[in-house]
């Protein structure tokens, strides 16, 4: 019987720990992951193709039409699985919320259940000694953590308030289809795509500092109550910034490792 149970989640490094979690726990059951985040690019409707055109062009990144495939296959059995669907999101991370409302939108008014450890607290350290913190994602779990805290016993029927309002809110988030989606008092709002450059501006220096440096220090700034970014969104915009003279380089800008930025002579992180 539980092997008929589809966990269903919005992360790929977060589908093979909950894999491997349920592995060590004995529990037989299927885990899927989307490969895509629909945190960043358009959304009404999140076609592969689209969104792989957006990327290409917004963030310069090629080869996103093997991320459109792997997330075709990834809804057609979301979808098409007729038993217990068992959903894990948390409101602190922008790609798992936004894959979830995606797939409530899909559904319609199929029975789903959920997993929302947004102010779930694990506890992990040392020789056994406590060290409560909170998750901003599933995919930083490490599987032993999923298993020992079995947070799969967070699981509850969705409700239909939960799921109206979660409609309502992607709902918006469409037919605005803004190039970012952040957190914002615990929803996702829309951003534009120069959102996170005043950060990124003010992480570099009139002195050259490594850009994987700057990328890891604004990725820092963001986390602060959840997981609003990826280094992938904002190497982009580094590169934009770049475009523009508002900040200068030298290496391979191609290789956040080989190359590094600083802020042009006179200027100021806020110019």
């Amino acid at each position: 019987m539980s092997g008929s149970i589809l966990h269903v989640v919005f992360n790929m490094s977060a589908a093979a720990t909950l894999r491997a979690a349920l592995q060590q726990a004995g529990r037989d059951e299927r885990v899927i992951g989307l490969a895509d985040s629909l945190s960043f690019g358009p959304i009404a409707p999140p076609d592969p193709a689209l969104r792989t055109a957006w990327v290409d062009q917004e963030l310069e990144v090629s080869g996103w039409d093997e991320v459109g495939g792997q997330a075709i296959a990834f809804w057609d059995e979301a979808l098409s699985h007729h038993s217990r669907r068992i959903a894990w999101l948390t409101r602190r991370s922008t790609q798992e919320y936004a894959g979830f409302l995606e797939l409530l939108w899909r559904l319609g008014d199929e029975p789903i259940e959920i997993v929302d450890f947004t102010d779930a607290v694990v506890r992990a350290g040392d020789n056994g000694a406590p060290n409560p913190h909170q998750v901003f994602s599933l995919g930083e779990l490490k599987s032993s953590i999923i298993s020992d805290n079995q947070l799969w016993s967070f699981r509850q029927d969705l409700t239909s308030d939960i799921r109206d309002a979660c409609r309502g809110q992607w709902a918006r988030l469409r037919a605005e289809n803004a190039p970012f989606r952040i957190l914002r008092d615990g929803e996702l709002v829309s951003a534009p795509i120069t959102h996170f450059d005043p950060l990124l501006l003010s992480c570099a220096t009139a002195e050259w500092k490594k850009t994987a440096r700057i990328i890891g220090e604004a990725l820092c700034e963001t986390c602060t109550d959840g997981m609003q970014t990826g280094h992938l969104q904002l190497f982009a915009r580094v590169r934009a910034l770049v475009a523009a003279a508002r900040l200068e380089y030298r290496g391979d800008l191609l290789h956040m490792h080989r190359s590094e930025l600083r802020l042009p002579a006179g200027a100021t992180a806020t110019a």
